[in-house]
């Protein structure tokens, strides 16, 4: 893998990401079962708890002193690609925004693929923005601030999460903001066979063919898909919530996050599109403490306090 491109602050961090062979079940298992095994430090003024809705596990993050006035909220979606991932690898992000933002974080442990397909990792994000709807007064929720967001798959799947509520009709309740860490979200790329050679560090095209294909239980690039399977097939995308996304440059997903940035806003969608030089794949997440990810994390928390009409807590 060529590293000239990659940001100074990121190669000794890179160093410590693993290889990935998870065309091998063993290999899928290990990136489900290890996030949850690492020892994240606690955030102060930050409770976390497990809750059991029917199927489905949320993990949910609260400001420790209960405010006086219902706090908006976030539901977020881990990444992983669809096929690997927990909750628990986005303890560090969802706990510092809850703090930071004064909200409630909901993330939801989703199905994955290719042992369950889509719609399952879906139908288990929608399920759970029901469920923070259903349970806003006993979490402290403003109803009327609530967000969306994601990292990789788990961005692509709030983009799809909100199409299909948008589609739902003005009966279901909407999100006011899209917040979307380097989205994964047109199967398309996969398909260029091109890319392979490209060598992308962190998440390579090979392994992204391999999700796509497991998610939709056939090929990528085929010439017609699901309706919410692939958020980039959507025709017209007037009308969703305000997005703001971001892409490393040199990472695989880079040209597809932009062109649904563009399409977005030629929809009339209020957008903020963040490009982060020699940043690789998920850089926020594994390279949390460098200045780079930081200064992307805190433009992000800006961003989305504007949306939540809340100040952002230093």
């Amino acid at each position: 893998m060529d590293t000239s491109h990659i940001h100074p602050e990121l190669h000794e961090p890179l160093t410590r990401i693993p290889a990935l062979d998870l065309d091998r079940p063993w290999a899928r298992l290990v990136g489900r079962v290890g996030p949850r095994l690492r020892r994240v430090r606690p955030v102060p003024g930050v409770t976390v708890r497990w809750v059991r809705a029917g199927r489905l596990r949320l993990r949910i993050y609260s400001p420790a002193s209960p405010a006086s006035a219902p706090v908006p909220a976030l539901l977020w979606i881990h990444g992983g690609g669809l096929v690997i991932g927990t909750a628990v690898q986005d303890d560090g992000l969802c706990a510092r925004t809850a703090k930071r933002l004064g909200m409630v974080v909901v993330s939801v442990e989703y199905r994955l693929a290719p042992e369950h397909p889509f719609p399952a990792g879906l139908d288990d994000a929608e399920a759970a923005w029901t469920w923070l709807h259903a349970h806003a007064a006993s979490l402290g929720i403003d109803a009327t601030r609530v967000a969306i967001g994601g990292e990789s798959a788990g961005g692509g799947l709030a983009a799809a999460l909100a199409q299909r509520l948008h589609d739902a009709g003005p009966a279901v309740p909407r999100p006011v903001a899209q917040w979307l860490f380097a989205p994964m979200l047109d199967d398309r790329t996969a398909a260029r066979t091109e890319l392979d050679a490209v060598g992308h560090a962190v998440w390579d095209n090979r392994l992204n063919r391999l999700g796509w294909t497991a998610y939709l239980g056939g090929p990528a690039g085929a010439d017609v898909v699901p309706p919410y399977a692939v958020p980039a097939r959507r025709a017209d995308l007037a009308g969703l919530p305000p997005a703001w996304l971001y892409a490393g440059d040199i990472e695989l997903f880079h040209d597809e996050v932009a062109a649904y940035a563009a399409r977005l806003d030629d929809a009339g969608v209020a957008v903020s599109f963040e490009v982060v030089e020699g940043a690789a794949h998920g850089f926020e997440n594994w390279a949390a403490s460098t200045l780079l990810a930081r200064a992307l994390v805190g433009g992000a928390w800006e961003w989305l306090a504007g949306r939540l009409e809340v100040p952002v807590n230093r």
